[in-house]
């Protein structure tokens, strides 16, 4: 997984290099010696380097040159650890999302199962009147126009606001196109 350029600039900012033109398939060592990994990509100034566990981008203004090729002041278990602790920010960061996410979906249909009443009104989503609801047939909410028409639509067309009020998810032209077409 690639991730952000910055992410190890700043763990690493206090010890940096001069900086040295780096190349594609050469081994970036550690200030141990050891071997932290490979280069696989230069650009905008970032040397991703794969550790066999990460890729880790590293900026290039922080590579020196080493006895055996380019080198940064860190050691491979430093990059995998900071690439670990990003990574389960990252992971728990989306967690928290997907939970806000399938809360507000759980709250939205909650709203909707609660303004699907009897003669409660249905707006299209262009703002005009569509009916009333004339019924709940399963999935489907059959709505009663001025006209005294039933319009059926799947309740997954559907949605409440805060305050009760019911809106189709489609423009009126759309859904009386597609009433239209039904009915011939």
């Amino acid at each position: 997984m690639r991730l952000p350029k910055h992410i190890l600039a700043i763990a690493l900012a206090s010890f940096s290099y001069a900086g040295v033109a780096q190349d594609v398939g050469q081994t970036v060592y550690g200030n141990d010696g050891n071997p932290i990994g490979i280069i696989e990509s230069v650009t905008d100034g970032v040397a991703t380097v794969n550790t066999g566990k990460h890729e880790a981008p590293l900026p290039i203004n922080l590579f020196g040159q080493g006895e055996n090729g380019p080198s940064i002041n860190a050691t491979k278990a430093q990059i995998d650890s900071m690439m670990d602790a990003r990574m389960a920010e990252i992971e728990r960061q989306a967690a928290e999302a997907a939970a806000a996410q399938a809360a507000a979906e759980a709250e939205a249909a909650a709203r909707l199962q609660a303004a699907l009443i009897t003669g409660n009104q249905v707006l299209t989503a262009d703002g005009i009147l569509l009916g009333l609801v004339d019924e709940l047939a399963g999935d489907n909410v059959v709505i009663k126009n001025s006209e005294e028409k039933l319009i059926t639509l799947p309740s997954t067309l559907l949605s409440a606001d805060t305050e009760g009020q019911l809106t189709a998810l489609a423009n009126y032209a759309d859904i009386m196109a597609a009433v239209q077409a039904t009915t011939s």
